[in-house]
């Protein structure tokens, strides 16, 4: 006959466990369109880097939440945002991610055409419809800045505080803004970029983002450089904490050699440190001593998110022709193996097993915080 447990025992065991999200957050189509709503399309969104949007009449096409976003600059070399759609019949206006608008953007099925301002200049007959005003009739727009060398948009009629949100993420990491201005991410050039096309909800990229637990299992080159992540310490977690360099490694590199030229404005204490940083809702930045890796998701359903990672270092160091490949390759094998776990768990969302979620240990606790803060937005 089995002993029954100890009482005290399971309580403690009880503590020491939270609850995790259901399943069904994962991969219900209302839920991923309330989050939709009421997070990617309400707040800020980080969408292009600056570099994107060279000149007048450069475009990007963005998802943020259910809406096609045409990013540009005008004649002027201001950022400018508008909905991707016609104010004629609701056409998309350009339907190819990227691209050079030679004089303005011309909708392809009834030749409505619109400045770099948005503004309606031309369309058949237009003088015949006094009715069709220039101005009123222009593209919508939406909101835009630029930070840390990125295009930041918010689709909501106001928007919220940019202060209070985006850069409060930095503080409650790294304690005050001048620890990440000290590595100058504008100033920054994207040296490579790849794009990551997941078969899984945003959420779970998120909550392995923000953890190390893992780190031991599937990240074997990243331990190596980063020993204390065998622990499975989440270094998030501690106020301006990195991770350090391992005994003998010299650089932030697949195989632990010397990287390139260290970001000027470092100083000794931050010369051989890791720092992870989470923007809800898309963005992860991480900071070593010679580049920045900085992640923008884009969800694009319950159960596929695209990922768009930039690795960023000195102009110089991109216009030498340097060789990058140890730095990226070491974080794009990190990325790979992240990837690949988050597609092993997005399955078994839906299984009857997982209807009541999971559970978080004690090194996982914070992340109980990011749910409920989505929680709070679309509950």
């Amino acid at each position: 006959m089995t002993a029954a447990p100890d009482a005290g025992v399971s309580a403690r065991v009880s503590e020491s466990l939270l609850r995790t999200l259901g399943g069904a957050d994962y991969v219900d189509p209302a839920v991923f369109a309330a989050e939709c709503e009421r997070i990617f399309e309400a707040g800020w969104f980080c969408a292009v880097h600056a570099s994107d949007l060279p000149e007048p009449g450069s475009f990007r096409t963005v998802q943020v939440g259910r809406e096609s976003i045409l990013l540009t600059r005008s004649r002027r070399g201001e950022l400018r945002g508008f909905f991707n759609v016609c104010r004629h019949r609701g056409a998309q206006i350009c339907t190819e991610p990227s691209g050079q608008a030679r004089r303005s953007f011309q909708c392809p099925y009834h030749a409505w055409t619109y400045d770099f301002d948005g503004r309606l200049v031309a369309a058949p007959n237009l003088t015949s419809m006094p009715d069709v005003g220039r101005e009123e009739y222009g593209l919508r727009r939406v909101h835009v800045r630029e930070w840390l060398g990125y295009v930041w948009v918010c689709l909501a009629e106001e928007p919220a505080s940019f202060e209070t949100t985006v850069e409060q993420e930095i503080l409650d990491r790294l304690g005050a803004m001048s620890n990440l201005e000290a590595y100058d991410v504008a100033s920054l050039q994207v040296g490579r970029r790849i794009t990551y096309d997941v078969a899984a909800n945003w959420k779970l990229i998120v909550e392995n983002f923000m953890e190390c637990y893992h780190c031991a299992t599937i990240h074997p080159e990243l331990t190596e450089v980063l020993p204390e992540f065998a622990d499975g310490l989440a270094a998030q977690f501690f106020v301006n904490h990195g991770a350090s360099f391992g005994e003998g490694i010299e650089g932030f590199t697949v195989d632990g050699r010397v990287g390139l030229e260290r970001l000027p404005g470092l100083t000794s204490d931050r010369d051989r440190k890791y720092y992870a940083i989470t923007i809800k809702p898309q963005v992860f930045v991480n900071l070593v001593p010679d580049h920045v890796i900085f992640h923008r998701m884009f969800p694009m359903g319950p159960d596929r998110t695209v990922v768009e990672c930039d690795w960023l270092y000195l102009p110089e160091v991109v216009a030498s022709g340097a060789d990058l490949s140890a730095s990226v390759e070491l974080f794009d094998r990190v990325n790979r193996q992240d990837f690949e776990a988050c597609e092993r768990c997005q399955p078994a969302m839906s299984s009857r097993a997982y209807a009541d979620g999971g559970v978080l240990v004690p090194s996982e606790h914070h992340i109980a915080l990011f749910h409920d803060w989505v929680a709070s937005h679309v509950r």
